[in-house]
């Protein structure tokens, strides 16, 4: 059996995207009206665009531009020495202190939230900040750590066999998000031919034969009564 993955639901086009971007800026705005002490810190690999949106995003909205920092967490995951031989890590880029600062990290899709724990471990090893929160852009549930996003684009309803898909102009060459589900497809049973009994040209002497209705078994009938008559 061959599992594949089909289209269930398109999440988000590209415009829907850009206004839920917006929307969450403004939301930052209103918590952080002032900027001050204020960075955005992207979850690689697709954290890291969404951040640079949102800083843009921010800019357009008051003038001020916050830094953007990556974060790559693949030396922190628990399942690391399971996710392959040799792991391939793109590097953290911090440029700026995070001690005393308001850190936003930013990542496109929050699920159990074991990523999110890996990335809170390697920011604490980079300094203190005074404050860290979290914005995604797709809540889908099934949390396994006490974990919360202050920050949502969206938030779906999913199973466990469901997969949301984030794709991003920067990586994928569009932008979209998409409900995938997990099809498993039964490779066809071959039928063999049918392949009758060949007669012998014999009739079978295993067949039971037909019954007279009203007549005994001859095992079982009596003998019939002599006349009686003249000896000779």
């Amino acid at each position: 059996m061959a599992e594949t993955l089909r289209e269930k639901a398109v999440l988000m086009d590209g415009a829907r995207m850009e206004r839920t971007l917006a929307r969450v800026a403004h939301e930052i705005l209103e918590r952080h009206p002032q900027l001050e002490g204020t960075a955005l810190v992207g979850v690689r690999s697709r954290g890291v665009p969404l951040a640079h949106r949102l800083a843009r995003a921010i800019a357009k909205a008051c003038g001020a531009t916050p830094p953007v920092g990556a974060l790559d967490i693949s030396l922190y995951r628990d399942d690391f020495t399971s996710i392959a031989p040799q792991p391939i890590t793109k590097g953290t880029e911090i440029p700026f202190t995070i001690d005393g600062r308001t850190v936003i990290l930013v990542d496109d899709v929050l699920y159990t939230g074991r990523t999110v724990r890996c990335a809170l471990d390697e920011l604490i090893d980079f300094g203190r900040p005074a404050r860290i929160e979290l914005a995604v852009l797709v809540d889908r549930g099934h949390r396994e750590l006490p974990i919360r996003a202050d920050y949502v684009g969206r938030t779906v309803s999913t199973t466990r066999s469901e997969l949301v898909q984030v794709l991003l102009a920067e990586q994928d060459g569009k932008d979209g998000v998409t409900l995938l589900e997990r099809a498993v497809e039964q490779a066809p049973v071959a039928i063999a031919p049918y392949v009758g009994r060949r007669s012998s040209g014999r009739r079978s002497t295993d067949r039971k034969r037909p019954s007279v209705r009203g007549r005994r078994p001859a095992a079982t009938r009596k003998p019939a009564a002599r006349k009686p008559g003249r000896r000779r």
